[in-house]
């Protein structure tokens, strides 16, 4: 059989909305989890009476057989459509998922956003859409979720829809484009199969939306750029580098250039899940031997590309940013920690450039004083210290981050242009 082509797939949405019961049925229905142990699990819970929570169940059963080592085919949550195979990011308390999802974990292909028809959209369910773009997630597929809750009521679902069709057309998505399911993940309905009990519904299910996304761009065509997450040094091999393919072709024999260290060094080897290859793609996790390199020469952080064509080191940056969830205002000269690829650097605001208006994306004020939660504003930041960050339009990995502060992500972007 021939390799189906790979996508991340992010699920996101309001706690209590039902993702981890959705991505629990999708993986039952694609036959990613073993029939014998749901048949076990759903016993469990019938006999404790909570029929309902079966799914939930099934997931936390799943991940304690895990943790007591015994594998389970959705150790990393992976599933089979007809046409792709999908690893599922976690998004589990939205705030370490931006973390993840900025720090090079994973970059999403495409998102799953889940709305109950019971209560619509909420503040959190807006907060999940800016991120998704300002992330650049490509592609979102909306399930309108716990259709049974509310008796497969079609108003309902409508209410629904044009809740999360307001939300979306804020930040500029075509929802023309976007397929809204009506989903129980609970019961299953229009998962796999189109529901009886939504004749009123023609769209696709919500494997068939799936099967419907684009694969992304390979970004193979673009300059190499491998942010290091760490570096060993292997007795008798020397010092080895390891990180993800983010653009470009890492091969055997070419010089890199590691920025901001400003060394360079030859890769000697690639290696992959302990065998050599001769060259590594993007979204490859690889290691690296680099001749010419001391250990303590280059660290996480740094950046490595071509001789020719370095990552790019800022003296300022301009980025386009969205204020999550500040508890007072941001203003010229805060300094907060921004995570970018593998990088945490603090980075100083030094001009507050303008806000825009979410609606229209035209300028709201031109220099405000300040920023507060909610504001999209366009910044021109200072690294305090040298640190490689590039236009996301280039290079789409290195150019998102999150911004941190006080043990929480306070603002997400992404980087316009690099003042080198």
């Amino acid at each position: 059989m021939a390799e189906k082509e790979h996508m991340n797939l992010v699920v996101i949405g309001h706690v209590d909305h039902g993702k981890s019961t959705l991505t629990g049925r999708i993986l039952l229905e694609t036959g990613a989890i073993d029939p014998h142990i749901v048949e076990k699990y759903k016993k469990q819970a019938e006999e404790k009476g909570k029929g309902s929570f079966f799914f939930a169940w099934v997931m936390d059963g799943l991940k304690e057989e895990r943790e007591r080592g015994v594998t389970i085919d959705v150790g990393h949550q992976k599933f089979y459509t007809d046409k792709y195979y999908f690893t599922v990011i976690d998004a589990p308390g939205h705030r370490d998922f931006v973390k993840n999802m900025i720090t090079g974990t994973s970059q999403a292909d495409a998102a799953i956003i889940t709305c109950s028809a019971i209560e619509g959209p909420q503040a959190q369910t807006k907060e999940h859409i800016f991120l998704a773009t300002t992330l650049g997630v490509k592609q979102i597929i909306v399930a309108i979720n716990k259709m049974d809750a509310v008796k497969y009521d079609e108003a309902k679902y409508k209410e629904a829809v044009e809740g999360m069709s307001k939300l979306m057309a804020m930040v500029g998505i075509k929802t023309a484009e976007i397929p809204f399911i009506p989903t129980s993940a609970y019961m299953g309905d229009n998962i796999k199969e189109a529901s009886a009990n939504t004749p009123w519904y023609k769209g696709p299910t919500m494997i068939q939306a799936l099967d419907a996304l684009k694969v992304p761009d390979k970004q193979t065509d673009k300059p190499l750029r491998l942010p290091v997450q760490d570096v060993y040094t292997i007795t008798g091999i020397g010092t080895v580098p390891v990180g993800r393919v983010e653009t470009g072709v890492l091969k055997a024999n070419m010089k890199v250039s590691f920025q901001p260290a400003n060394i360079v060094g030859e890769v000697k080897s690639i290696e992959m899940h302990h065998e050599v290859l001769p060259q590594a793609l993007p979204g490859d996790n690889v290691g690296f031997n680099v001749r010419g390199v001391a250990k303590n020469d280059i660290k996480r952080g740094d950046v490595a590309g071509p001789v020719d064509n370095p990552p790019s080191v800022a003296k300022t940056f301009t980025a386009q940013i969205v204020v999550l969830n500040h508890p007072s205002v941001m203003t010229v000269g805060y300094t907060p920690v921004f995570h970018c690829h593998t990088t945490q650097t603090a980075c100083r605001f030094v001009e507050l450039v303008k806000t825009i208006d979410p609606k229209t994306g035209q300028t709201k004020q031109e220099h405000p004083d300040y920023l507060k939660t909610g504001d999209i504003a366009i910044v021109k930041v200072a690294p305090t210290k040298p640190m490689v960050i590039e236009p996301a339009k280039e290079f789409p990995p290195l150019g998102r981050f999150a911004i941190r502060d006080m043990g929480q992500t306070v603002a997400a972007g992404m980087c316009i242009s690099v003042e080198k």
